[in-house]
């Protein structure tokens, strides 16, 4: 059961993500991506800091724990931007799908730098779960006639840059824990940095503060940082190349809320059919391979 935990957490975060960009995707008829950003890091702050006020206070942390979150809390505004300036510009599907893409970055810089080990299984279940979500999402969508091909590079910048979050947040709390307090660094760390942006950004990358965004917005802001504590919970317990491939199936769930919430009507093809066989059974190799990691 506790092998199990990782994964289990990995797999709640994907669906809290997946209805925060759901709401998200709603403000962002209204304003832009700088908005839901600056949103999100402001409520990140207050959260996370009155969780720690409350439940855990500030344990005695080395200095390594303080850089890695520090690091992070400088990367952190570049991910969020990114991913919803890609969400804005291709569309919550299509922007999810390459965003997703991160589990194969995730790994090499874990095999690389980490020292950590896998299975044929579960490389394997890796390259399943990343191609069922982009046979999943990757669909024309006609309102964003505006779309280029080379939009898409919002989203695979955003999966880069968090591929290399992901890392360091483990290096940093698989010995030393506190992921509450490391998310609350985060927070500071990254209103900070975006503020400095924001002071020197040009017009079109400024706030808009449009009624009609605030409250999805703000739903989508808050379940956005319940899912960054969720993963780095994650991350505590269980090794990059776990945790990533099941917050990865976050497309999917996508679809499956955007139906239930958005009250869309989908097609179901052959495509769409053969991404979610391709994503049950890499999730299904990542979680029966699990053994195998040291």
């Amino acid at each position: 059961m506790t092998q199990l935990l990782p994964q289990a957490i990995g797999l709640l975060t994907a669906w809290t993500y997946g209805i925060s960009i759901i709401s998200a995707r709603r403000g962002l008829q209204y304003s832009n991506a700088s908005t839901v950003t600056l949103l999100s890091l402001i409520s990140q702050t207050v959260i996370l800091w009155a969780l720690v006020g409350v439940f855990t206070g500030i344990p005695a942390v080395d200095t390594t724990f303080l850089w890695a979150a520090m690091l992070v809390g400088v990367l952190m505004p570049v991910v969020r931007w990114l991913t919803y300036t890609g969400i804005s510009k291709i569309g919550a599907a299509r922007g999810t799908a390459l965003r997703s893409t991160h589990p194969l970055f995730s790994a090499l810089l874990a095999l690389t730098f980490l020292g950590e080990t896998a299975t044929v299984p579960v490389l394997t279940g890796i390259l399943l779960v990343v191609t069922g979500i982009t046979l999943i999402s990757w669909r024309q969508e006609e309102r964003l006639s505006a779309a280029r091909w080379w939009h898409g590079v919002y989203s695979l910048s955003g999966a880069v840059t968090a591929a290399a979050v992901h890392n360091i947040a483990r290096f940093s709390l698989k010995s030393a824990g506190h992921p509450i307090l490391f998310a609350a660094i985060v927070g500071v760390v990254s209103l900070v940095t975006f503020g400095g942006y924001l002071a020197s950004a040009g017009a079109p990358n400024r706030p808009v503060w449009n009624r009609q965004a605030m409250a999805p917005f703000m739903t989508a802001a808050v379940l956005e940082n319940l899912g960054f504590l969720l993963f780095n919970t994650a991350l505590s317990v269980g090794p990059v190349i776990f945790v990533t491939p099941m917050v990865a199936t976050q497309p999917m769930w996508v679809l499956v809320f955007t139906v239930v919430f958005l009250r869309s009507i989908e097609m179901v093809t052959l495509r769409t059919v053969t991404g979610s066989v391709a994503v049950v059974t890499g999730t299904l190799a990542i979680t029966l391979g699990g053994g195998a990691w040291k």
